[in-house]
């Protein structure tokens, strides 16, 4: 079974120009979607980490915000984590793609950009993966009417 980390340990463990872009809230660990891909990359190669594994990327709809949450696992120090990201507004939400840092990242983000219509920036592939092209509306929003 893994062993989640603490939270304040990770934030502590992050450089200085990224610890600001953190946050803890609620038992989570909130990341500045702006700066989303930089805090993945760190967790996966800063020796104290090794988040080597994406386990998945899924996206919640609660009308005032959506929330972008990632599920990692270091398959080398037995640990996981979650983050996750706010992206505040009904039209034009975008965040950085992590598919750099982890390839298992591809198809989970063009699910989300689907159903959910969060663009995810630098993906090599952004096109509807589950629906056809033209079709209009991402159906898993709240505000997406038939």
């Amino acid at each position: 079974m893994t062993k989640s980390l603490n939270l304040n340990t990770v934030v502590q463990n992050l450089p200085d120009t990224l610890k600001q872009e953190v946050n803890t809230e609620n038992g989570s660990l909130y990341v500045n979607s702006k700066y989303i891909f930089e805090i993945c990359r760190e967790l996966k190669n800063n020796n104290k980490f090794q988040f080597n594994y994406l386990k998945s990327i899924s996206a919640v709809d609660y009308v005032e915000f959506f929330e972008v949450v990632y599920h990692l696992d270091s398959l080398i120090t037995n640990t996981s984590l979650v983050l996750k990201s706010k992206l505040y507004g009904r039209d034009g939400n975008s965040i950085n793609s992590v598919i750099s840092v982890w390839k298992g990242a591809d198809l989970q983000e063009r699910e989300i950009w689907d159903l959910m219509g969060i663009f995810f920036e630098g993906h090599p592939n952004m096109k509807r993966i589950l629906l056809w092209e033209g079709f209009k509306g991402h159906p898993l929003r709240k505000d997406f009417l038939k």
